[in-house]
């Protein structure tokens, strides 16, 4: 299967419905690595790599969200992939 990496922007209600940490556990159970984190201007960005359907099933994912999220609209950017993530994180601004 081939592998790939999406840079994701995720805007609409993100920031302080547990979106970091339901991203993380997304990721974990479809084997995606990278990271997620807040924005300062109120949305959430991530980059997700992995195998492309589980990275697919990932951007999905974002369209949904955790339950108290409500998502605006979810920018994708393919990038090449890297292989450079050994696990999913979340980081910090």
């Amino acid at each position: 299967m081939k592998k790939v990496r999406a840079r994701v922007v995720i805007d609409g209600r993100v920031q302080g419905v547990c979106f970091r940490m339901d991203t993380r556990r997304a990721a974990l159970e479809r084997s995606v690595k990278g990271w997620v984190k807040n924005l300062r201007d109120g949305r959430v960005s991530a980059v997700f790599e992995g195998e492309e359907n589980d990275v697919k099933s990932m951007l999905e994912w974002c369209e949904i969200g955790p339950p108290l999220a409500r998502i605006g609209k979810v920018a994708v950017e393919w990038e090449p992939y890297t292989g450079e993530f050994d696990s999913f994180e979340i980081t910090f601004v």
